[in-house]
């Protein structure tokens, strides 16, 4: 299987990396003579790094551990029930990840390779091959280059969790094939693409049941001529500003309507697909991206079309955006702490409900003490959902929360 291949392969020339010291040949004349090859091991607060002298291999190996207190811990609601439920408070470590990466052969031949902890769990193993800027190519599991706040790693987010808008319209992760690339021509012409097939059952599925593909695409325009990444927080204070405009789509069929790190599943009133390829799925997002002087804001607007195929072709449309900005203040005031950012963001979708009409809100504030940029901070934050049914509310949580992502 793809998957287990290549994350045997991964693991496998890791091994060799730190284990052994390979044997380079050298013609000399007539004769032939062996050189025996060492590895050496450094560490610069940003993982445990192994590489050939020869530099045909590298690896480097990093942890990260993330301890969170919730009060109440149920997370985001997803349904009116949720409102209700008394979860108590989490703490606790909420995620530890261990990831590996590096090159093999040549450094345009890379890996990756992410394992979560806490669950048990492979995320991400990948193959890439990036000779060439404008034109990459990998294969195996990771998450879809869709949206941006699903493509920005939760090591490096402006706020505890993504909004409220993520699991109804994110990808998540997939195994498949990608081309992708960045093409810089000079000032506007500057832009990012990704073109992938997937296989459309979510994380760990090798098969795709209905024999029908995911097929997915993103295409990025960094408008003021510099390429914009996926993070958040404006940390190193950009002397420039940066800004990016994206649309990405997706379309496949499934028995299944949503997906996350635990796997694919299905959408609140959507039940479990009583034959494979039961739902037809059509998605798209248009979002952007600014950062300049401490100031990074970012906002997505997403639109998803189910069509039911077992039940009489049944279509449901769901629609969500949310808004997003942090900001250093210490730019502004003098006095403020250099690395406390203070972040907001507002976030509203409409489920799958037409019976009672309903439309889920999300406010968020949030402030992150950066010790060591997103490798080291604590966060603060207090976040309200709430959910309307015909313009009146009928539930809302308040939760509040300190966070201790560290990384090493």
């Amino acid at each position: 299987m793809l998957f287990q291949n290549v994350f045997s392969a991964c693991l496998l020339l890791s091994a060799s990396a730190v284990s052994f010291s390979p044997l380079s040949v050298v013609a000399s004349d007539t004769n032939t003579e062996r050189e025996s090859s060492s590895t050496s091991s450094t560490y610069n607060g940003n993982g445990l790094t192994f590489q050939s002298d020869n530099d045909t291999l590298s690896l480097r190996v990093r942890g990260r551990l993330q301890f969170r207190y919730a009060n109440p811990g149920i997370g985001q609601p997803t349904e009116l029930a949720d409102f209700t439920h008394n979860a108590g408070n989490q703490f606790g470590i909420n995620r530890a990840r261990v990831k590996l990466d590096g090159h093999i052969g040549v450094p345009w031949i890379t890996y990756d390779v992410e394992y979560d902890a806490v669950d048990q769990r492979t995320l991400s193993a990948t193959l890439s091959f990036e000779k060439y800027d404008a034109l990459r190519f990998k294969l195996g599991q990771w998450k879809v280059e869709y949206s941006r706040e699903r493509s920005v790693s939760s090591g490096g987010q402006q706020m505890m969790d993504r909004s409220i808008i993520n699991r109804i319209f994110t990808l998540d992760r997939q195994m498949g094939a990608s081309l992708y690339g960045h093409v810089d021509k000079g000032g506007a012409s500057n832009f990012n693409y990704w073109i992938g097939v997937f296989n459309g059952s979510g994380r760990g599925e090798y098969s795709n049941h209905d024999g029908e593909a995911m097929y997915a695409g993103r295409f990025q325009w960094n408008v003021l001529g510099e390429k914009v990444d996926f993070n958040n927080s404006d940390i190193e204070r950009s002397a420039k500003p940066k800004a990016a405009l994206a649309v990405a789509g997706a379309k496949f069929k499934s028995q299944f309507t949503r997906f996350s790190s635990s796997g694919a599943g299905n959408l609140t009133n959507f039940d479990e697909g009583e034959v494979e390829g039961q739902y037809d799925i059509a998605q798209f997002v248009i979002d952007g991206a600014y950062f300049y002087k401490g100031l990074n804001a970012q906002a997505e607007y997403h639109e998803k079309e189910i069509v039911d195929l077992a039940n009489d072709n049944t279509q449901s449309t769901l629609r969500g955006y949310y808004v997003q900005a942090g900001y250093f203040l210490s730019e502004s005031i003098e006095g403020w702490p250099e690395p406390l950012e203070i972040a907001a963001r507002y976030g509203t979708y409409s489920s799958n409900n037409n019976e009672h009409d309903d439309h889920f809100f999300e406010k968020t504030l949030a402030f992150n003490y950066f010790f060591n940029g997103h490798e080291n901070k604590l966060t603060a934050e207090i976040s309200r959902v709430s959910l309307d049914q015909f313009d009146t509310e009928v539930g809302d949580e308040t939760i509040y929360a300190l966070q201790w992502d560290v990384s090493f």
